[in-house]
């Protein structure tokens, strides 16, 4: 094939492939990345002598080569489009049937056929490829200057089967793009979606602050017996609204800021941290009858209020999932290598296959009544791991208990 003649014939070219504004861009790209495809080429060189293999891209109008091995120097790099009705792949797309030839000047169907003379082919292949639907993708070519016995039975049945495992690779390939692309999708919709609840959270502590001033100012006006009922029932519901902001934002820091950050001290004051959170419980659920009994008898290495914020998601849990009547015990301990804070109720038991969802984000348990977001033990879990500590869950005789548990520090039990 002379230069000119090539030249003549083509219209994109390789360079436009480089820039990455090639019409077929994604297909040639495909297909010049693959190992496989790489190696079917060469073995198809290999086993017919011929010294020009390649994959095109065909379609009604157009003609492109994807991947290509030429030891003949016909110029035709990935990206190179040539006039379809230069090629036999016309007629291959056409009619479905592959075009073989051993020696165009002797072959009874090709030969002396114009567009072999015009390029200078002697000897010839071309086998379609389809994916799987059935749908035409283009075709796997050989060519040679010379005469080769392209049309042999094993040639023929290995020229086909090569184009079948082009086909199927393509086609595993695209669904894997597309997977890729859907889950690209996903995680941007999930950080969007992360972004809202953290501006939600962040804007919602606004109003919240506006109704505890204004019950602290209704604190100091005179009442009727209706309102000071009333009233309590409010601070409950307003102390549920903060845990729910506050799980909110933590949650949007740990996804937005890769995890939950905490501010150690060696000397952190745990026991007045924890103790307040089970007052402020107390004030929220009077009719919950709360137990608290902390034994820190050494220095506490660890982030107090952090803990503290821990323990009042495991107690709200506690108080929302126990059975009334019954108290709900916290109990705080330092052992040889950790300290350990619990927090037991009696209720039904959680069940076997819920008890590592329960740790999960967005996850609750089989009796949730309608009420929070699925993140405190999740919250309080992160906190656990933030301490090189963990959370452990035993059901047993009717009671469940939630153990918070983080080690001791050689210096901070010194």
């Amino acid at each position: 094939m002379s230069d000119e003649t090539l030249r003549q014939a083509t219209i994109q070219d390789h360079a436009a492939f480089l820039a990455g504004g090639h019409d077929f861009q994604d297909d040639i790209a495909r297909l010049t990345q693959s190992d496989l495809v790489g190696t079917i080429l060469e073995t198809v060189m290999l086993a017919t002598n011929m010294r020009f293999a390649g994959v095109a891209r065909v379609t009604a109008d157009r003609w492109v080569a994807c991947r290509t091995v030429d030891e003949i120097d016909f110029g035709l790099a990935p990206g190179d489009e040539i006039q379809i009705e230069s090629t036999f792949c016309q007629t291959v797309r056409e009619t479905a049937r592959k075009v073989i030839f051993n020696d165009a000047a002797t072959d009874e169907d090709y030969g002396d056929h114009p567009l072999a003379a015009q390029f200078g082919i002697v000897s010839y292949a071309s086998i379609p490829i389809r994916r799987s639907d059935g749908s035409f993708f283009g075709t796997l070519c050989a060519i040679d200057t010379e005469p080769r016995d392209v049309k042999h039975p094993r040639a023929v049945a290995m020229l086909e089967m090569f184009a079948d495992i082009i086909g199927q690779s393509l086609e595993t390939e695209e669904r894997l793009e597309a997977q890729e692309r859907l889950i690209a999708q996903e995680r941007e919709m999930a950080r969007i979606q992360e972004e809202f609840v953290a501006v939600l959270g962040h804007d919602l502590r606004n109003p919240v602050a506006a109704l505890e001033a204004g019950f602290r100012q209704l604190d100091r006006e005179p009442l009727g017996d209706r309102a000071r009922k009333i009233l309590p029932l409010m601070r409950s519901s307003l102390h549920r609204m903060n845990d729910l902001i506050e799980n909110i934002m933590l949650h949007a820091r740990a996804r937005l800021g890769g995890g939950i950050r905490i501010s150690a001290s060696p000397d952190a004051p745990l026991a007045e941290a924890v103790t307040q959170v089970v007052k402020e419980i107390r004030a929220a659920s009077p009719h919950q009858e709360i137990t608290l009994d902390l034994a820190f008898d050494r220095a506490v290495s660890c982030d107090a209020p952090r803990v503290a914020q821990a323990i009042s998601n495991l107690l709200s849990n506690a108080v929302r999932y126990g059975t009334p009547g019954h108290p709900v015990a916290v109990h705080g301990s330092i052992g040889s290598c950790e300290v350990a804070i619990t927090v037991a109720n009696r209720g039904e038991a959680v069940p076997e296959g819920l008890r590592q969802q329960l740790f999960h984000p967005f996850q609750r348990g089989v009796h949730a009544d309608g009420e929070g977001l699925g993140l405190g033990l999740y919250i309080a879990s992160s906190i656990a791991t933030a301490h090189n500590g963990r959370i452990d869950l035993d059901c047993e005789d009717g009671v469940t208990t939630f153990a918070f548990k983080l080690p001791l520090l050689e210096a901070a039990a010194a």
